[in-house]
């Protein structure tokens, strides 16, 4: 694959990055200096590789199922042009041995250029987390044409709400384990100055964290738009919480139904969500959000980062491709009763959760339902994928209502 490396200092993007800020000393330095550096960069170390290796005995993660000694001591050496290393991208794996319901990756990316850098590692990883998807040898297909989804309208008895997420990084700044203050501060105004161009039905406006008002922080917390300061372990122990709340912050449109959050895990997550069983809807806000700031952020001489073989590139390896998640909150009180509710769920290619997010329980019944795979999948795929899943979980409790029997799937074939 073409180094990534070598299209950041392509003559379009250096001219992008010294116009958007008047050409400063600051750009000019920030672009001379990745320029002197090249990918795979060597890392002065006082001790073998041997004498570093963690102590992962007792862990279970993608990334300790999948680093080896040999391994180890190939990358630990390494760098990428941002100075990111391995003993950084694991270090969230090292600190947190295992999680109690699912197997976690184990390890994040600094910059794009850590999925060719660390690449030894980094593809096993994808190909265990992504269900056997290759990125040796496979493309990521990519499809925001809404106007394909059939059967998009959930029954409102079951469906409460409906929601659509992705996040997408900007090429050439660094992702958030490893960013500095000044590209973190860079992403934020790259981000608001294109948002500000949204029109029509996404016309909206920009909270900071560091500015909001107690009534505007308070009314984005009742709106459920707010997000905090990391706390989970597995975020912390990766860098992403440094210099809380400093250029962090939520941009969401006039109606509250297409929302975008700043340098929180990604650069940039993107939402949209509404109440109801109205997926076709969601999806179309979806997808035309993402291709107006796609286009605005050009127009500003910036683009996503992206490559055929993992799609789009987010921090976490589990976000890779689509980055997307589809999800519900479904009302399933016998369904999720009954002992072949889990078996239903993995044949879908389903996953459940309660909705206040991951290891959270349910209540009355009710489940945040989501598409399990990210990868090697289109956001068109998935998200029909979830549609037929919950409606197909729905007739189930229909059934069950009536004290009629259900029936386990077959399971979806995967990579098509």
């Amino acid at each position: 694959m073409a180094s990534s490396f070598s299209r950041l200092l392509s003559s379009r993007r250096n001219i992008g990055l010294l116009s958007l800020v008047g050409g400063s000393a600051v750009a000019a330095a920030f672009v001379l200096q990745r320029e002197h550096v090249s990918a795979g960069a060597p890392v002065r170390r006082r001790y073998p590789a041997s004498a570093e290796y963690p102590d992962l005995r007792k862990h279970n993660n993608c990334m300790a199922s999948n680093l080896t000694p040999a391994i180890y001591s190939k990358l630990c050496d390494k760098a990428t042009p941002n100075g990111y290393t391995l003993d950084q991208a694991i270090q969230t794996g090292v600190d947190n041995p295992g999680h109690p319901f699912i197997k976690t990756v184990g390890m994040v990316a600094g910059d794009e250029e850590s999925y060719e850098v660390f690449a030894d590692l980094l593809d096993p990883v994808i190909k265990e987390r992504h269900n056997g998807y290759d990125p040796c040898t496979m493309k990521h297909p990519t499809d925001l044409d809404s106007s394909k989804i059939q059967s998009g309208h959930f029954d409102e008895r079951y469906v409460l709400s409906s929601r659509v997420r992705t996040g997408r990084s900007i090429r050439g700044l660094s992702l958030p384990p490893a960013c500095t203050r000044a590209e973190r501060r860079e992403v934020e105004r790259v981000a608001v100055d294109a948002l500000a161009g949204l029109k029509g039905d996404l016309t909206g406006r920009y909270y900071s964290l560091t500015q909001m008002t107690e009534k505007e922080q308070q009314q984005l917390i009742d709106d459920h738009f707010l997000f905090d300061k990391p706390v989970s372990p597995l975020l912390t122990c990766a860098g992403m919480a440094r210099d809380w709340p400093d250029a962090r912050g939520i941009w969401h449109n006039n109606e509250k139904t297409f929302l975008i959050w700043i340098n929180e895990e990604d650069h940039t997550r993107v939402i949209s969500m509404e109440k109801g069983g109205n997926m076709k809807r969601v999806f179309d806000r979806f997808c035309r959000g993402l291709k107006e700031v796609e286009r605005l952020i050009q127009e500003r001489g910036w683009e996503f980062m992206w490559n055929e073989r993992l799609g789009y590139i987010l921090t976490c390896p589990s976000n890779l491709g689509t980055g997307l998640r589809a999800g519900v909150h479904v009302k399933l009180p016998l369904l999720s009763k009954d002992p072949r509710f889990s078996k239903i769920l993995d044949n879908l290619r389903l996953q459940k959760r309660g909705t206040g997010g991951v290891d959270t329980a349910a209540v009355g019944g009710v489940f945040d339902i989501s598409n399990l795979d990210r990868l090697g999948h289109s956001e068109v795929q998935l998200v029909q994928t979830v549609i037929d899943g919950v409606n197909y979980l729905i007739e189930c409790e229909k059934r069950l209502e009536k004290g009629q029997d259900i029936k386990v799937p077959a399971p979806i074939k995967q990579f098509k």
